[in-house]
C-alpha cells in the first residue's frame, strides 16, 4: 500500500544525525545512548512507514517527521526508556508532531507538484496511488485516526491517548473518516481489490 520509497527508512547516516556523537561522557550516558541507538535501529523503519501514511505518501515530509520524532525522543530518553511501551510512546510523539505540523500555516507550502523520481513497476501501484490520494484528501486528524486505528492496529483508547482526545471523539472521527474514504473511493476500491 505504501510507495516503494516508503518501504525502507533512509540510510544509517541519517539515524546518526539524531543519535549524536560520542563525546566520552559518563558510562551511564553511553549506555543510554546505546539503548537509544538500538531503539532507533529497531523502530525507525516502522515510524517512517507510519509517517508516510500520515503524510499521504509525501516521503520527504515523512523523513522530516521521523527526524523530529527521534530528536524529541532523544531529548527525553531518560524518561522514555522507563516507559511501559517505548514503541507506543514513539508512535504517539510521531502523531502529535504530524498534527502540530499540520496546524502550522506554512505546512501547506510545496516547492513543486512533480516529483523527479519514477515509481518502480509493481502490481498494486494503481491501488497504492488511489489509496494515498484518498488519504491525502482527508483532514489531518481524520487521517491520523485511520492510520492509528487501521495501520498501527491500536485500540480506540490508545488512539485517543495518542491524539489527546476522548474515545468517543475517536469513534466518531473514525466513523466519519471511513465514510468519507468510501465516498472518495466509491466503486474504485472494489475494482482495484479484484485485480
Amino acid at each position: 500500500m505504501l510507495p516503494e520509497r516508503c518501504e525502507t527508512f533512509p540510510p544509517a547516516h541519517r539515524i546518526n544525525e539524531v543519535t549524536g556523537a560520542d563525546d566520552g561522557g559518563k558510562q551511564v550516558m553511553q549506555v543510554r545512548r546505546d539503548e537509544y541507538a538500538e531503539f532507533v535501529a529497531a523502530r525507525a523503519g516502522h515510524l517512517y512507514r507510519s509517517a508516510c501514511l500520515l503524510t499521504a505518501g509525501d516521503t520527504y515530509l515523512a523523513e522530516d517527521l521521523v527526524q523530529e520524532t527521534l530528536g524529541r525522543l532523544y531529548m527525553r530518553w531518560g524518561r522514555v526508556w522507563r516507559a511501559e511501551n517505548p514503541a507506543a510512546y514513539a508512535q504517539t510523539v510521531l502523531t502529535r508532531v504530524f498534527l502540530a505540523q499540520k496546524r502550522r500555516r506554512s505546512s501547506t507550502e510545496r516547492a513543486t507538484d512533480v516529483l523527479p523520481e519514477t515509481a518502480a513497476a509493481s502490481g498494486d501501484t494503481t491501488l497504492r496511488l488511489t489509496l494515498l490520494e484518498a488519504l491525502a484528501r482527508l483532514p489531518a486528524k481524520d487521517r491520523a485516526v485511520i492510520v492509528l486505528r487501521y495501520w498501527e492496529d491500536r485500540s480506540i483508547q490508545e488512539t485517543a491517548d495518542a491524539m489527546n482526545t476522548s474515545s468517543a471523539a475517536v469513534r466518531t472521527r473514525c466513523s466519519r473518516a471511513l465514510a468519507r474514504l468510501r465516498e472518495l473511493l466509491g466503486e474504485d476500491l472494489a475494482e482495484y481489490a479484484a485485480t
